[in-house]
């Protein structure tokens, strides 16, 4: 029994929604911030990677640079195109911000329901009871 089978993608889904969820709250933190760039990340382009396991480069020493640090390497962000930008050069439209924080923390919660309901039918199948 393999476990990437049974929780299939939703253990990477949930470290890039809390990744993201980052994002977008720095985005609001700093929407008074003259000059701030609004930032994020194609989720389903991400995910969609992570599926497929790409090829990635391998540090052989400890002294190596990574070239992808942490969940979403800084070359994977781009800069969000505002459609109303403000004078003072700051992107952030807090508006668009609040709907996709509180659409992604919403999707969040769905994967984890669904590995909750997954975890509990694997506790019925070990008891029996299932």
């Amino acid at each position: 029994m393999n476990l990437d089978s049974i929780f299939g993608i939703h253990e990477e889904a949930l470290r890039l929604r809390a990744r993201r969820s980052e994002v977008l709250a720095s985005n609001l933190a700093n929407a008074d911030t003259p000059g701030y760039k609004a930032r994020d990340f194609d989720f389903k382009a991400m995910l969609r990677g992570a599926v497929q396991q790409p090829v990635r480069m391998a540090a052989t020493h400890a002294a190596h640079m990574r070239s992808d640090a942490g969940v979403v390497a800084p070359s994977q962000m781009a800069y969000r195109v505002p459609q109303q930008p403000s004078l003072d050069g700051n992107t952030v439209e807090p508006e668009r911000e609040q709907v996709e924080f509180s659409a992604n923390a919403m999707r969040y919660q769905v994967s984890l329901q669904f590995l909750d309901s997954r975890i509990k039918g694997l506790k019925l199948a070990i008891k029996g009871n299932g």
